[in-house]
């Protein structure tokens, strides 16, 4: 069984949610992004969303946008992310998603990418520009071997869409909470909660995460009631950045995501 499915499956018998931190593997560095990742298991973390480093992340913010480009500079590739999965299997069994968009797994080669990946021990894989329409050859391919394709629900899509994209939905489903890029937010849009009710119903069976401007464990707190899971992004890599000027990054990180766990997911 895929350690998403058994995840989710654990946590919904003991009643919990799961919280999900994202970081861009390879910001500040891999040997970082490594140290960070089992902070983070042992911080609470359920599943850990390993962002790939991209040259135009239009889904992405500022923040995340910004430890993008440092990877880049370093030279980090969708290659090396798969390197830095291998060497955490070595180390964890947490579900490792990455969130990549196409171009680097086109380049890749759609079909090498889905054996490489689990091969290096990879559980999924999110891409915002790879509508569910789209490359259905790549997406049968990983249904067919076992590595999940997370589709996105954003508050644009249409009640009939919505059903088609949880029929093919593997792991999860990507609620996104608002209508823009990713980035902490004060305060989340006040429908969420009846959208997130309508996505559960129409989900069914498939885990519904929400993630997009969480960013405080009183939001982790209260988004939890109605999905199953919580995506933190910019406001995780914010810590690692703030802890890279006090040379504290993976401690600081996994004492926000502590704090996010607490007791409510």
């Amino acid at each position: 069984m895929n350690r998403i499915d058994a995840t989710f499956r654990k946590l919904k018998k003991r009643g919990r949610r799961a919280l999900i931190p994202f970081v861009t593997a390879g910001y500040p560095g891999l040997g970082a992004t490594e140290k960070i990742v089992l902070g983070l298991e042992s911080a609470g973390a359920d599943v850990v969303e390993l962002g790939v480093p991209f040259s135009d992340p239009i889904a992405d913010g500022p923040v995340i946008q910004m430890s993008s480009f440092e990877a880049l500079k370093k030279g980090v590739t969708l290659k090396d992310v798969l390197g830095l999965v291998g060497r955490l299997r070595r180390r964890t069994q947490i579900p490792l998603v990455a969130m990549t968009y196409f171009n680097p797994v086109l380049q890749y080669g759609p079909r090498r990418f889905v054996t490489d990946a689990l091969k290096a021990g990879l559980d999924g894989v999110i891409i915002p520009d790879l509508p569910p329409q789209e490359e259905k050859d790549f997406q049968a391919e990983a249904r067919r071997k076992g590595l999940a394709v997370v589709l996105f629900i954003s508050p644009t899509t249409p009640p009939a869409r919505a059903r088609t994209i949880a029929a093919q939905a593997r792991g999860f489903i990507y609620f996104v909470s608002l209508v823009g890029v990713t980035g902490a937010r004060r305060k989340l849009p006040p429908d969420l909660k009846a959208r997130l009710a309508a996505a559960k119903r129409i989900a069914g069976e498939t885990p519904v995460c929400v993630g997009f401007g969480v960013s405080s464990p009183k939001q982790v707190r209260e988004l939890g009631r109605y999905c199953d899971g919580v995506i933190v992004g910019s406001a995780v890599v914010n810590k690692i950045r703030e802890g890279l000027r006090l040379k504290d990054y993976a401690a600081r990180t996994a004492a926000f995501v502590r704090s996010l766990k607490g007791t409510h997911v």
